[in-house]
């Protein structure tokens, strides 16, 4: 365990959060589903709406001033929340942000290409280019690279974080520290916490805390809410990235058969599309908790953690632990989708 913080700390790493997030109860929600629900306010994290990506820039950015970088270069989705905090990140640190706009949501209205998180980029200096396509992460990192070596012909000094998979999960770490944090903060988790339920996409942050965890000796399960990929497809990919990850760190491979869980019953149309139960989830977290989800990542695990209570992976009763991985500024994006479930709502 000790060498779990030794080792991190090996790693170049720019501060870039405010703090610890807090854990929170959430009573009615909990007493709605028939659970006892807390959440890790990683919405909380402090930078430009904060979220998920900010522990993991912190690891990227480290890399990069290493490297004496001076222009910070990302793909994503056009609502990315990862986008959108590389911006400000590089912003805050006086580098230039070139961010890179997949189109992974087919037939999404003007809203959604200029707000939300696209006019945060706006705001922040990013320049923006497009990606036509939206499942083609080994294009869109040839593209991007091929978008860097001309900043660097320009005399610029670039650097990447990739998209696709072949890379070091340099983002993790910063979930690993997350779960050391976590562990600090509740001592007791594997005692006092029936299940910890996030989301789980390019599973950076999912395979960070499931790893960091089972580093630290908590065997409490981690269950990934697939917003991508079908489960099949994400189970392998977490397994892979925990395995990198214990590479990358020079440590073993504490993540065992079995201790990957991913959940996609929720995932249909496909990412970034609401369906009734993601805007249920959304609703009914905001009106009994006061606490805003976000349609694409949030709102998708919570419909996801939901489902699983009335299905009984998660037993009735039990204390669950909801990772609040943020993304607010996207439900602004969505506004003529959610304004149209609402009003047909009454």
């Amino acid at each position: 365990m000790v060498d779990l913080k030794r080792r991190l700390g090996e790693f170049p790493r720019t501060v870039l959060m405010r703090g610890a997030t807090p854990i929170e109860t959430a009573p009615r929600l909990g007493e709605a589903l028939g659970i006892e629900l807390l959440l890790k306010r990683d919405d909380d994290t402090g930078l430009a709406f904060g979220g998920n990506k900010v522990r993991q820039l912190e690891f990227y950015f480290g890399q990069a001033q290493a490297e004496s970088a001076d222009t910070v270069l990302i793909t994503g989705a056009v609502q990315s929340n990862y986008v959108r905090v590389v911006a400000a990140a590089a912003a805050k640190l006086g580098m230039q942000a070139h961010v890179q706009l997949e189109q992974r949501v087919p037939g999404m209205d003007e809203t959604y290409h200029t707000s939300g998180n696209v006019l945060l980029n706006d705001l922040l200096g990013a320049v923006r280019h497009d990606y036509p396509v939206g499942e083609d992460e080994e294009g869109a990192d040839r593209a991007l690279q091929k978008l860097a070596e001309e900043l660097r012909e320009a005399g610029r000094r670039p650097y990447v974080i990739p998209l696709g998979p072949g890379h070091p999960p340099i983002g993790s770490l910063g979930y690993v520290a997350a779960a050391i944090e976590l562990v600090e903060q509740m001592p007791d988790l594997s005692e006092r916490l029936g299940a910890i339920v996030v989301a789980s996409g390019s599973a950076m942050t999912h395979a960070g805390l499931l790893y960091g965890l089972r580093a630290w000796g908590q065997r409490v399960p981690v269950l990934g809410i697939c917003v991508r990929r079908a489960a099949s497809l994400q189970q392998r990919l977490v397994e892979q990235k925990c395995a990198d990850l214990a590479e990358l760190m020079g440590m073993p491979r504490f993540v065992e058969a079995g201790d990957v869980q991913v959940f996609d019953e929720k995932l249909a149309p496909g990412y970034g599309q609401l369906n009734d139960e993601v805007f249920e989830a959304i609703s009914m977290t905001a009106r009994l908790e006061g606490v805003l989800l976000d349609p694409t990542y949030t709102g998708r695990a919570m419909a996801g953690l939901i489902a699983l209570v009335q299905g009984g992976g998660i037993e009735a009763g039990s204390p669950v632990m909801f990772v609040h991985t943020g993304g607010g500024p996207a439900v602004f994006a969505y506004e003529t989708e959610l304004r149209a479930r609402l009003d047909a709502a009454g």
